[in-house]
């Protein structure tokens, strides 16, 4: 077995994040809140690892849920206290970096493909991650929003590495290099996580243009990248908690088991849509691999 002594210890520590000085992850996602439930255990591990990590959020969350028994509540100000929440979760989960696009909540997949591909890019280019995460084509259990997101996202990070795409409105932003991402990453959740969040919310359910979407995992073999987030897992639960309009519903969360906990916050899993570093069929356990 491999001990050191606490001042080894200490050593191995700061030997691991300047060893890791220097990658970056950019998370381009839809609503305040997505940041912390979806992805928070991703944000807070690789922080801590001393890993610079960013946010692009679309909306500020306007059409939200806003009062303890969710009510809605002047568009205007929903949005101001939900990005003020946002930030402040942000901070928890050790994102260095917040930006918001201002896009409409609710109607984000009604935003020109042009205009929010020339939003997204110049903040790749000005950041120059190395991975990039958001959610997959599936919109996690087929918002609309997190589709857009998935869809502007994706195009941006091609755009992002273009040396011919400009943004042309003769900005500063306009003048920044190109920038190719190493890898970009869709979040891919399995049955168990599904199971313990919905044990929450029951069935998750929405209804779009007249037809119900509901949530579908991602089958085991599709998820390419599992990361441990056990340990990070009350630094999530304490940066879901900022989100204090959202309470309502999201306080349900704390009557799950045991192994439904651990089944949500435990573990983080992705599909690689693509990576310049590695490839093949084996199972990831860092979203940098290959890049460290």
């Amino acid at each position: 077995m491999f001990t050191t002594s606490s001042t080894e210890g200490d050593q191995y520590d700061d030997w691991e994040v300047t060893l890791n000085q220097g990658l970056k992850l950019l998370g381009v996602l839809a609503h305040p809140d997505d940041e912390s439930l979806g992805f928070g255990g991703t944000f807070a591990k690789y922080a801590a690892e001393g890993i610079e990590t960013y946010l692009v959020t679309a909306t500020r969350g306007e059409r939200g849920r806003f009062g303890p028994r969710g009510e809605r509540g002047d568009p205007v100000e929903v949005g101001r206290v939900r990005e003020a929440e946002l930030r402040a979760a942000a901070a928890v989960l050790g994102i260095r970096e917040v930006s918001v696009l201002n896009f409409p909540d609710g109607a984000l997949d009604s935003v020109p493909a042009g205009i929010a591909i020339r939003a997204i890019v110049p903040h790749i280019r000005r950041i120059r991650p190395d991975v990039v995460v958001t959610f997959g084509p599936d919109g996690a259990y087929g918002h609309p929003d997190h589709i857009a997101i998935s869809q502007f996202t994706t195009a941006a990070t091609l755009c992002a590495a273009d040396c011919g795409y400009r943004i042309g409105d003769g900005s500063q932003m306009d003048s920044l290099p190109p920038h190719r991402v190493a890898k970009l990453n869709y979040l891919a959740w399995r049955k168990n996580k599904w199971d313990a969040y919905q044990a929450a919310f029951r069935k998750l359910i929405s209804v779009v243009d007249g037809v119900e979407r509901e949530a579908h995992p991602w089958p085991d073999w599709a998820v390419t990248t599992e990361i441990d987030t056990s340990a990070v897992w009350p630094t999530v639960w304490k940066a879901v908690c900022c989100h204090r309009t959202q309470m309502s519903i999201y306080e349900r969360l704390e009557h799950l088991t045991d192994e439904q906990q651990t089944a949500l916050w435990g573990s983080q899993e992705f599909y690689r849509v693509f990576s310049s570093s590695n490839g093949g069929r084996g199972r990831e356990y860092d979203v940098f691999e290959g890049l460290r």
